[in-house]
């Protein structure tokens, strides 16, 4: 075999020239959490609870479309996809049924993805385990294996899910991630990785819950990888990688005291039990419960809220039949009972709690227990079982380990562990903005300072004004990513999950055309992103269906940098000449450089696809892409210092340090968006060497590129752009060119 296309050496990923490799990546795609038919987004309730009889086949788009996604990405300046797929679209139908149609489509849209040179890193969705719980991941059919009945969750608030909401458009906002602190979540997380010590009697075909469940799920995705390897023009060429589970959560596991709110739980919204009330209400027990808001400085109370499921439970009934699925239950796992009635956490004759601290110690032993401790225990063993099954297919996977999100990770540097061919795989988003989907420029909170004990108090942690909020998103990437060389050891850190909310302020932008707040904060979070010495990032996300009316089409979310009812940046300056007495012309000769040469004759960008929801007439916007389309290094002949954009000035600049002088054909590139360095209008200066910028055509796509050909040692480079008015790209006006039309003309791709 010949050297593979990407490989790491120590913390850094290699091209087979030796080259540095910097992922800048999108995840692919939002659309992939639900199914293609029936098309059920979060929001729709028809046919919902029909979960064996689905298909993700036409997920995350159709083959037909799939070049126009590919290239528009491309376009971006994209090398990297976090490909996302859920366990239910590989096994909806049943245990050991594989959807084999889904899993060929994937390879063939994989092959579509090879054609633009993507690398991509599979990735195992989940939110909230289920759609069924309120989230996507899991088939329907584990939870009625983990003896839920998930027609019940809405009147016992086990699981809040839009599906099921009286009004789906009045679903709270973010609302839906409390669920991993109400009764589903946190029972089959807790079944799920440790079963065994905490529901013994959970016995199913001969094995623990927890067997049953962690069984299935990796072997599903094993058999998906199995088939990617058969297909045998995938690895390697496309697919360098495997991501572990999505945003693994520890259920109960680590709880002290099931009777209060954890004081680490951050997030409360809406009825905010504790795990004990939602344990009563799941066993149809009137409860009543905190209400909170979330404000400007964080959840507070706004009052208290009965909650009476008027005897229905949220778990199967007496009279349920297993045989539907093929299973069957020990007896001594009784049905219409709560499983955690049956472990003596309490007594349901009484609603009395017997054992308030059951799950802050491993039963069977006694030894405590903590979020660290879970991580470092029931976390990593799971993660072993599903890296081996992977690697069992595919002995050179990468695999990218995601540890519990914003938690300490697990200490493996200098353990069996410590995987030279592992990725630290990392989420981050700005809460504040995330959850009020506003983008505060007065003040902002250094999380992770909060969560590891920075401060003597939370005070010390606000940060006033928006270069102090800039620079505190900035320390707190830089500090998880010093943190993940400190217990994960020379690993590269990616940041598989990163992103902004573009409904900010009650959709303002949508109204006026006007996204300078979501300019500020996606510019704000990419500042971060290179200020954090990372070996790149994935954002989250891009979803093909977008729109003004239901965002990402899923629980009200609406992250997503495509819209259907927004245009697309235009391309920078057409003008290829170039005035002898600019800058531009003279500084091509400093420090040994060449002029500017070859085609430059880049196509005008079209306008998005735009089905608008909305009237005719609303104000159209550019959805802060002058923030996200920046430069970037893709290959680097050395090892990045640091690399920043400063949007305001239009200026790019990187330092570096090189071991050996550039090989002819091997230079440092860099990755120059149009419509920032139009043709013409590009200043480059630099420590030494000689450079050029170029097109690079890429199945019709041509990516403008600084290739730069440098001596050994540090050297740096400073690109200075088009430097624009601010908001001169906020309210756009002429005539919009929508997707339909585009079609009709035969432009849907785009050239």
């Amino acid at each position: 075999m010949g050297s593979l296309r990407l490989h790491i050496d120590g913390k850094s990923f290699r091209d087979p020239r030796g080259r540095e490799v910097i992922m800048r990546g999108i995840n692919v795609a939002g659309d992939a959490k639900y199914p293609k038919n029936p098309d059920v987004p979060s929001f729709e309730s028809d046919k919902f609870f029909e979960g064996d009889d689905v298909s993700f086949v036409g997920r995350p788009f159709s083959l037909e479309d799939s070049h126009y996604h590919f290239k528009k990405l491309r376009k971006w300046g994209y090398n990297t996809i976090r490909y996302i797929f859920t366990w239910e679209a590989i096994e909806h139908a049943g245990p050991n049924i594989y959807d084999e149609e889904w899993i060929q489509f994937t390879i063939e849209i994989l092959r579509i993805a090879k054609q633009y040179e993507f690398y991509v890193f599979m990735d195992p969705h989940q939110d909230v385990w289920s759609r069924f719980s309120g989230g996507s991941g899991a088939p329907m059919w584990t939870l009625y294996a983990a003896g839920f009945d998930p027609k019940n969750f809405k009147s016992t608030q086990a699981a809040l899910v839009q599906n099921t909401f009286d009004n789906p458009a009045e679903f709270p906002k973010m609302i839906w991630s409390t669920n991993y602190t109400r009764l589903v979540c946190q029972t089959m997380f807790t079944l799920f990785w440790a079963g065994r010590d905490y529901a013994p009697k959970a016995i199913i075909d001969g094995v623990n819950i927890q067997d049953y469940l962690q069984r299935h799920f990796i072997a599903a995705c094993k058999h998906l990888a199995a088939k990617i390897h058969e297909a045998g023009d995938l690895e390697h060429d496309v697919v360098i990688g495997w991501e572990s589970m999505n945003e693994p959560h520890r259920g109960l596991i680590g709880f002290q005291d099931i009777s209060v709110i954890p004081p680490e739980q951050q997030l409360q919204l809406g009825t905010s039990p504790t795990a004990f009330q939602a344990i009563l209400t799941g066993s149809g027990r009137p409860c009543e419960q905190t209400t909170w808001a979330f404000g400007s400085f964080g959840p507070y109370k706004t009052g208290r809220e009965l909650i009476d499921p008027e005897g229905i439970k949220a778990w199967l009934s007496s009279d349920h039949i297993d045989s539907a699925y093929g299973w069957e239950r020990d007896p001594g796992w009784r049905l219409d009972e709560c499983i955690w009635a049956q472990h003596g956490v309490w007594d349901p004759s009484t609603d009395t709690l017997l054992q308030k601290d059951y799950f802050s110690k491993v039963p069977r032993t006694g030894e405590k227990m903590d979020y660290e401790k879970f991580t470092n225990t029931y976390f990593l063993q799971h993660y072993r079982a599903y890296r081996d099954a992977i690697r069992e297919v595919w002995p050179e996977s990468i695999m990218l380990c995601q540890p519990p999100v914003m938690e300490v990770p697990p200490d493996l540097k200098g353990s069996i562990d410590d995987d030279p061919n592992m990725v630290h795989a990392v989420h981050f988003y700005d809460g504040l903005t995330l959850i009020t989907k506003h983008w505060n420029r007065l003040y902002n909170v250094d999380v992770i300072g909060v969560l590891r004990g920075k401060y003597w108090a939370p005070a010390f942690a606000v940060k006033v004004g928006e270069t102090a909020i800039r620079n505190c998103l900035r320390d707190q990437l830089k500090f998880l990513r010093d943190e993940s060389l400190k217990y994960m050891g020379d690993h590269p850190m990616v940041f598989t999950e990163i992103g902004i909310p573009y409904d900010m302020d009650d959709k303002h932008a949508y109204k006026t055309g006007d996204y300078s707040s979501q300019t500020s904060a996606m510019d704000a979070n990419h500042f971060a992103l290179e200020g954090s010495t990372s070996n790149g990032f994935t954002l989250w996300v891009y979803e093909t269906e977008n729109n003004h009316e239901w965002g990402d089409q899923w629980n009200g979310e609406d992250l997503s940098i495509f819209s259907r009812d927004d245009l697309e940046l235009p391309s920078g300056s057409t003008s290829r000449s170039v005035d002898p007495q600019s800058p531009a012309y003279s500084e091509s000769y400093s420090s040994g450089g060449e002029p500017e040469v070859g085609p430059r004759n880049l196509k005008g960008a079209l306008s998005a696809p735009s089905i608008s929801s909305e009237e005719p007439t609303q104000p159209k916007g550019y959805r802060a892409a002058e923030a996200y389309l920046r430069p970037s290094p893709i290959y680097v002949n050395g090892t990045v210092k640091d690399h920043v954009f400063d949007l305001k000035n239009c200026t790019f600049t990187m330092s570096l340090v090189a071991t050996q002088a550039t090989a002819t054909d091997a230079p440092t590139e860099i990755y120059l968006p149009d419509f920032h360095f139009p043709d013409g209008q590009t200043v480059v200066a630099m420590s030494g060497g000689k450079w050029e910028i170029e097109f690079q055509d890429i199945q019709g796509i041509k990516l403008q590129r600084l290739r730069w050909w440098h001596s050994e040692g540090e050297q740096d480079i400073r690109i200075e752009g088009q430097k624009r008015q601010p908001g001169e790209f906020s309210n756009p006006s002429g005539e919009d060119v929508t997707y339909l039309e585009q079609c009709q003309r035969g432009d849907c791709l785009l050239m």
